[in-house]
């Protein structure tokens, strides 16, 4: 009898431990993707500041603006989580490229507000990066609680899901061509 009673203790004392190891899981990836929100926020508001500083300069880059603007429309009225991170993957690929593009203006680069919303957005640029890789460290915890047995019983049985990575652009996957402009030596 003595047995079965210290069985039953541990088995619930395991149960009470995996859940609130679950629970915190899920906390801490809800609080690494408020995390991200604040930064995507940030790089919202400086987007129109950006686009308005430079779209004087860029006549023959209308194409560009136009993608990053309605790709920050997408991205605010997103239904859903996955809806926003496709937008927010849309924003960083036009983002890269409006500042690419921008280096062929020189005019550009001496304007000291452009220069300092380039930092800025720049800076955030950094900033979501690293907020990304804590999400999708905070989603592998929880994901590896959430499937490995016997926790998957309790995450099941309590209403646990695995949560999505974020997941970089398909065109960010992509391997880059350097073209350096050198010729081999014979």
């Amino acid at each position: 009898m003595t047995i079965l009673l210290i069985v039953i203790v541990v088995l619930v004392i395991y149960v009470i431990a995996a859940y609130n190891s679950l629970v915190s899981a899920k906390n801490q990836v809800d609080n690494a993707w408020r995390q991200i929100d604040v930064q995507l926020k940030r790089r919202h508001d400086l987007i129109p500041n950006l686009v308005e500083a430079v779209k004087g300069f860029m006549n023959f880059e209308r194409e560009t603006l136009t993608q990053v603007v309605e790709a920050r429309a997408k991205a605010v009225n997103a239904p859903d989580q996955a809806s926003r991170m496709a937008a927010e993957n849309q924003i960083t690929a036009g983002m890269g490229k409006l500042l690419a593009v921008m280096e062929n203006y020189p005019q550009l680069k001496s304007d000291q507000n452009v220069m300092q919303l380039q930092e800025e957005l720049t800076t955030t640029e950094n900033q979501i990066a690293f907020s990304r890789q804590a999400y999708n460290d905070a989603v592998l915890t929880l994901n590896t609680r959430t499937e490995r047995f016997p926790g998957n019983l309790i995450a099941t049985n309590f209403g646990f899901k695995s949560a999505d990575y974020f997941k970089a652009a398909p065109e960010d996957q992509a391997v880059p061509k350097v073209d350096l402009g050198l010729t081999p030596r014979a």
